[in-house]
């Protein structure tokens, strides 16, 4: 360990003579350790490697000049990225003969893109601690900030959060109701930092306070989650009764005029199995065709429903303007004598899979090329749905952004993630993306039901636990009963400012230990 430890962070450019088999060697480890993070990720969740991977970044960055942090932190970013989104290639063969030699300047073009936040990351932390402030804490406070930034900036891609190497640790998970996802990496981050540097250059109390600094935040992650799953009740106690289709279509079928009729036959014979439901769920574009436009079709989808029942599905939709026709993606929810009660366009949309950003700049085309460009919607709306539980609803990629998917101005009782995953065959890549969906339910405090194509249909309840579920590549349906919400978790009421007060505490806190040692030293100086 010591051997190791030493090869880490000893000193020296990375590129000078004498150092250079080292400096390969480094390279080398922090590469090993961002491919650690997709192993801790669904739907391997190998928690321990998510310490392992923030221990060796926290090593190599101590003593770090600007310029070697940017490297490490940009190879540790590739070593994250490239084989945590290796399963975008699945996406380009759908149509391979058109875009299959896009497949992987696609996904090395965008994990080297993605990888310049963790290297602005390493660089502010390597400043941070140069400055005085503990590495550790530097560390994780510019980890968190540059999660956040890549949430956000241009049209935000926050994927793989650290935070979500804990969706399947269901008592460590439930920090996100009170600090969101990139609190709780933050939490993860500084707690795997303070025990590697704890093995680094320090004397025996500096690593003493290290290591219980890292013990107490992950007894304190703990406790809260037993505490609040023990306190958790019924998972279900509303009278809703809801119906999963996972209808299992191929993404060359699905829109494939020859494969209509069978597609459609094949939602309703899942969806009229016997059994009793109040709310029928359908995936994301579900309905091959313009439903909105369609009333026979709509009555005939009436005749699966119950005297008050709903049918939520996914439709595109189109409208002709001045300015040409306007394509959204949607969901409707369509009454017994089918009619349209509401709708809800997604307004977070997918940069060239659902529009190209700066068309007229980038010489690029859409991979799905038959509806034009969609507009975004007016973005998260609660729907009223007859008798039902008001929902809010997240379209595929959008339930990956931390605190866009509920409205702030009518909270809902639940979250529909309608989601066609059917572009990612049966890669790791909709397990990430659930991860992503019920880390929303955590951080809310509200059940979300998910209806994939090809997978994964879930129904999670409001504290991330799974309680149904559909594999991937199977059709079926899910018969269950709407899990209950909570109350408005910290986080639903303030949003990412929670992860800030956590950031700005942890530093008050260091801040006010650094002037008391600073005390104790001057007092004994002057006796």
């Amino acid at each position: 360990m010591e051997d190791l430890t030493e090869l880490i962070i000893s000193d020296g450019h990375p590129f000078s003579g004498r150092t250079h088999l080292r400096s390969l060697a480094r390279l080398g480890i922090v590469v090993a350790a961002g491919a650690c993070l997709v192993l801790a990720l669904p739907p391997y969740s190998i928690l321990p490697l998510a310490l392992v991977a923030f221990v060796a970044l926290a090593l190599v960055l101590r003593g770090a000049s600007s310029l070697r942090a940017s490297g490490l932190g940009y190879m540790f970013g590739l070593g994250q990225f490239v084989p945590g989104l290796f399963w975008i290639t699945e996406s380009f063969q759908v149509e391979a003969d058109r875009f299959g030699w896009l497949a992987l300047p696609a996904v090395f073009g965008l994990a080297g893109l993605l990888s310049a936040f963790p290297a602005l990351a390493c660089v502010v932390a390597a400043r941070m601690a140069r400055s005085g402030l503990p590495p550790a804490l530097s560390l994780a406070t510019a980890w968190a900030a540059s999660e956040w930034l890549r949430g956000h900036v241009v049209t935000g891609f926050p994927w793989n959060l650290a935070a979500y190497t804990l969706a399947d640790w269901t008592v460590l998970s439930q920090a996100a109701s009170v600090v969101g996802s990139y609190g709780l990496g933050f939490l993860l981050v500084l707690c795997a930092s303070l025990a590697g540097l704890a093995f680094g250059r320090a004397d025996r109390h500096l690593r003493v306070l290290r290591l219980t600094g890292a013990a107490a935040i992950l007894v304190s992650v703990a406790g809260f989650g037993v505490v609040r799953l023990a306190t958790s009740g019924p998972a279900s106690d509303r009278g809703t009764q809801v119906r999963v289709v996972q209808p299992n279509i191929a993404q060359s079928a699905k829109w494939d005029e020859t494969s209509r009729k069978a597609n459609i036959l094949r939602l309703f014979s899942l969806s009229a199995r016997p059994g009793s439901f109040d709310l029928l769920l359908w995936p994301e574009t579900a309905w091959p065709g313009f439903l909105a436009e369609e009333r026979g079709a709509r009555v005939m989808l009436g005749w699966l429903l119950s005297e008050t029942g709903v049918l939520l599905t996914g439709s595109p939709e189109r409208e002709k303007t001045g300015a040409g026709t306007v394509s959204r993606n949607s969901v409707l929810a369509i009454a017994p004598n089918g009619t349209i009660l509401t709708r809800y366009a997604k307004h977070h949309l997918v940069p060239f899979g659902e529009y190209v950003p700066w068309r007229s700049v980038l010489p690029f085309q859409r991979l799905v090329q038959s509806l034009g460009d969609f507009a975004p919607g007016p973005g998260p709306r609660t729907l009223a749905i007859g008798p039902h539980p008001y929902v809010g609803v997240a379209i595929c990629y959008e339930a990956i952004f931390p605190g866009h998917v509920a409205d702030d101005a009518i909270r809902p009782d639940w979250i529909f993630n309608a989601t066609n995953d059917a572009w990612f065959g049966t890669s790791i890549g909709p397990w990430q993306h659930l991860a992503s969906a019920r880390m929303r339910a955590v951080e809310e405090g509200l059940p979300l039901v998910r209806a994939a194509n090809t997978g994964i249909s879930a129904v999670v309840d409001a504290y991330g636990r799974t309680l149904a579920m559909l594999e991937l590549g199977t059709a079926g349906i899910i018969d269950t009963r709407l899990p209950r919400p909570l109350s408005p978790t910290p986080y639903a009421r303030f949003g990412d400012w929670t992860a800030l007060a956590l950031v700005l505490l942890a530093w008050v806190i260091v801040r006010l230990r650094l002037r008391l040692q600073k005390a104790a030293l001057l007092t004994r100086k002057s006796t």
